[in-house]
């Protein structure tokens, strides 16, 4: 492997590429160091710390911490892949959209034009949202201090930086995907969930082994510590190229005096078909009510139970309401799993292609029965990429609620990061295979 990224490197074009996507990154990491326009340093520090660790944790870790720095990154690339998530929908419910998705590269084009649009609407709306929310909490100084005119002056400029700091984000993910390596987006997702990890290990360090009583103690710490980081980063590496592979055989046909067609292939059903998906939506709808009562200043009870979801304090039933939240949080993921993967994945068309196509599932008869022979299967797939799902998102939290250790990064940001740098290499892969080269995956 270190061979074959020797060999890359030699390639002009892949170097080339390569340099490109690390100086647009650095553009990135240096973006969300710059403060919004008016802010006060002090207030920064003293209304986003307290977002740091609450509802907003897992959004301050996907957006590299220019969430809790309030800067011109804040909103970072979530509005576009709200956005994204949103088309995806819509192009299932809409069969105009779902029309130019199949009308090759000029209706995907379209599709991408209108994503951009909505992802610069989103953006207008959440900057206006958190101005407004935070302005009143005096990130940009005393209110009273200010007359009316200055503090809508104050509001229309940060919104401003905002909605124009996300734009310029999704504008610089294209071209490091035309332009670079991989997927443009996933990448900035990536660099911004990574520069979060060495502080996050340089705290468990300083708790855990630095901390311990004994040099023992220490040793044992680093140890466990490393082991559950592996093991994470293996399953999820297993869990993220796992497939079911279903096979298809195609009958041959007489055309003229020769036989044409014929062969066999197989449907590849992922076992994580719906990806991160199902658990960025279960703690956004988590996040939601939690953000709007912490604009507000006032939490219920209830509300905190739900949030907290710490089934290891369940020993009775008088403990039994820390539990709800994690039992309502499975059943989101579970839900949106399912959910995701009946929109993205359609038995009854890949079912009608094949008979259209000549084939057919061995021991499956065309039709109807290769229909609910794939529904079967995807059903019994997606159940265990669920429970993948819901042991990765689980093992970081209980570790952080069992030994009280405070990290941004969770089970979901390693899934993003192990199928971002999969997505990547496979992209080189690629672009290596064309130049006949040995890549990544065939050494």
């Amino acid at each position: 492997m270190f061979k074959t990224v020797r060999d890359a490197f030699k390639i002009k074009e892949i170097r080339s590429r390569v340099f490109y996507t690390f100086l647009m990154l650095i553009v990135v990491r240096i973006g969300c160091q710059l403060p919004v326009p008016g802010a006060s340093q002090e207030a920064i520090k003293s209304i986003m710390g307290d977002f740091k660790n609450g509802a907003f944790g897992f959004f301050d870790a996907m957006t590299g911490g220019s969430f809790e720095s309030f800067s011109i990154f804040a909103l970072n690339i979530s509005p576009y892949i709200t956005s994204s998530i949103i088309m995806q929908l819509l192009t299932i419910a809409i069969p105009k959209l779902e029309e130019m998705q199949k009308d090759g590269e000029d209706g995907r084009k379209k599709i991408q034009s209108i994503t951009r649009y909505v992802t610069v609407v989103l953006a207008l709306i959440q900057a206006t949202a958190t101005s407004i929310s935070l302005g009143n909490q005096g990130i940009f100084g005393d209110i009273n201090a200010m007359s009316k005119t200055e503090h809508a002056t104050t509001i229309i400029i940060s919104v401003a930086a905002l909605t124009a700091g996300s734009a310029f984000l999704m504008w610089m993910g294209e071209n490091i995907t035309e332009k670079g390596v991989g997927n443009g987006i996933s990448i900035i997702l990536l660099i911004n969930i990574v520069s979060r990890i060495p502080t996050d290990i340089a705290n468990l360090f300083n708790q855990f082994v630095k901390g311990a009583s004994s040099i023992g103690g220490s040793i044992l710490a680093a140890v466990i510590i490393i082991a559950i980081i592996v093991a994470i980063v293996v399953f999820v590496v297993i869990l993220q190229d796992g497939q079911r592979r279903v096979p298809v055989q195609y009958s041959k046909k007489l055309q003229g005096r020769n036989m044409v067609g014929g062969g066999s292939t197989h449907i590849p059903l992922k076992v994580n078909t719906a990806g991160v998906i199902p658990i960025i939506f279960a703690q956004s709808l988590f996040m939601f009510p939690t953000v709007i009562c912490s604009f507000i200043g006032k939490t219920p009870e209830w509300l905190k139970y739900l949030n907290q979801g710490m089934w290891w304090k369940f020993s009775t039933l008088a403990n039994a309401k820390y539990s709800i939240g994690f039992l309502v949080y499975i059943v989101l993921v579970i839900a949106f799993a399912y959910f995701y993967t009946s929109i993205t994945f359609n038995p009854i068309e890949v079912a009608d292609n094949i008979k259209k196509q000549g084939g057919f599932i061995p021991g499956i008869r065309p039709g109807k029965p290769t229909q609910e022979y794939l529904n079967n299967i995807l059903n019994y797939v997606v159940f265990i990429g669920v429970i993948g799902l819901i042991i990765v998102a689980t093992i970081p939290i209980a570790f952080a609620g069992l030994a009280n250790a405070s990290v941004s990064f969770g089970g979901t940001s390693l899934i993003i990061i192990v199928g971002v740098v999969l997505e990547t290499l496979k992209s080189i892969e690629s672009k290596m295979v064309v130049r006949n080269y040995k890549g990544f995956l065939l050494d």
